[in-house]
């Protein structure tokens, strides 16, 4: 069974609140968990709500990195997708929970793409 790519999706409570509607601050936290694991950054964008709230997405040669923040709540949403071995998105989920100061992440991996590689047949 091969796999196409890994998926993990972080729930990040009790979070750093100004930290969350920190839009410089959030970019600089997921670009920084991006090139540090070793991810390759091919564009982003980020976006500040009003009242609060910020919302981003870094996109890598791999794939990419998300985040929706929630500051009134003390809760982001993250999600990193990979395909290919040279990006870990579990250590990337590490370091953004650590920036975050979340004291209740739930980090969940979910393989995609799970697929049989026929077996050749010759001789037909």
């Amino acid at each position: 069974m091969e796999a196409l790519g890994r998926h993990v999706l972080l729930e990040l409570r009790d979070c750093n609140a100004a930290k969350l509607d920190d839009l410089s601050y959030l970019k600089g936290t997921m670009m920084h968990a991006a090139v540090e694991t070793g991810a390759t950054i091919i564009g982003e964008i980020f976006h500040q709500f009003a009242p609060q709230g910020v919302t981003g997405v870094i996109a890598i040669a791999e794939s990419h990195l998300c985040i929706h923040t929630w500051p009134e709540f003390g809760y982001a949403a993250v999600d990193i997708f990979t395909c290919g071995a040279a990006f870990d998105p579990t250590e990337a989920a590490h370091l953004i929970v650590a920036a975050l100061e979340s004291k209740d992440p739930e980090i969940t991996e979910v393989i995609r793409g799970q697929l049989t590689i026929p077996v050749s047949v010759t001789g037909a």
